[in-house]
């Protein structure tokens, strides 16, 4: 496993969107699996940047200055013609999100290309969300030997779920540890060297180095679940790149992921 002792420079690429929120709750907040991580990574303290794309619209602006105003470096960050991505969702009384409606808009064939690739050969770390490009960036990054991870549980299609070349494939698994082992060997013999599967409140299972373990979840009343899996990648992978432990990332990642729980969104807005 790589470290470094200074200020670790991670980019997350992909999904952005507008989660719209239908009464009672009745409010607009800015959210995507990538921004997600983008967002959770500045605010532990990483230098961290976000590649995707908005619409040219008040939207866009909102994920814009949410950006910005978490200290999250946004140059990269591509206005298009097409409207900013937004879901519409139904928050159910145990916190858990249910999509009645999902438009990626401006996200839909976004690309980091040119200079935007050149400067993601810069990272520590790459970290993907929804992107539906076929695998293409995981391939050159990996080929490139930019460490790179990806959340394979964000996108439905099967031909933009590869994990050959992955340092980490993220996922959400529902089952026990024991059953984890198994999804585990079969994303390994893919071509994912690690394995991370967050399975709510029973916890996670981390497959890593050659070997496994199992990390209990905190104990909450969570408010929103959304955003939790994310949380988790960008601590866990933020604490990796610090010089910690995999059993302290997988620790302070849990802790993390507790804490989105109990707001609304991804992060707090």
């Amino acid at each position: 496993m790589s470290h470094t002792e200074r200020k670790p420079r991670i980019a997350a690429v992909g999904d952005n969107c507008i989660d719209v929120l239908l009464p009672p709750i009745d409010r607009r907040l800015v959210g995507g699996n990538a921004l997600n991580v983008a967002v959770q990574l500045a605010r532990l303290g990483a230098d961290a940047f976000y590649f995707g794309a908005v619409g040219r619209d008040a939207q866009g602006e909102l994920v814009a200055s949410a950006l910005r105003n978490n200290g999250v470096d946004s140059t990269w960050l591509v206005r298009r013609s097409a409207p900013t991505s937004h879901t519409v969702i139904s928050v159910d009384a145990a916190g858990d999100r249910h999509m009645n409606y999902e438009d990626f808009g401006a996200c839909d064939g976004y690309g980091p290309e040119g200079a935007a690739f050149d400067a993601l050969l810069t990272m520590d770390h790459v970290h993907i969300g929804w992107l539906n490009d076929g695998g293409a960036l995981r391939r050159r990054l990996a080929q490139a030997g930019v460490s790179v991870s990806q959340d394979i549980c964000v996108n439905s299609q099967p031909q933009h779920l590869g994990v050959d070349g992955l340092a980490f494939a993220f996922s959400s698994f529902e089952g026990s540890h024991d059953e984890a082992v198994t999804e585990a060997h079969r994303l390994r013999a893919a071509g994912a060297r690690n394995v991370v599967l967050t399975r709510g409140s029973a916890g996670s299972s981390i497959f890593a180095d050659g070997g496994a373990f199992e990390c209990e979840a905190e104990k909450i009343t969570p408010l929103d679940t959304t955003g939790a899996g994310d949380s988790f990648a960008a601590g866990f992978l933020y604490a990796l790149h610090s010089g910690k432990t995999l059993r302290q990332a997988a620790d302070g990642a849990t802790m993390l992921a507790s804490r989105t729980c109990l707001h609304l969104g991804g992060f707090a807005q």
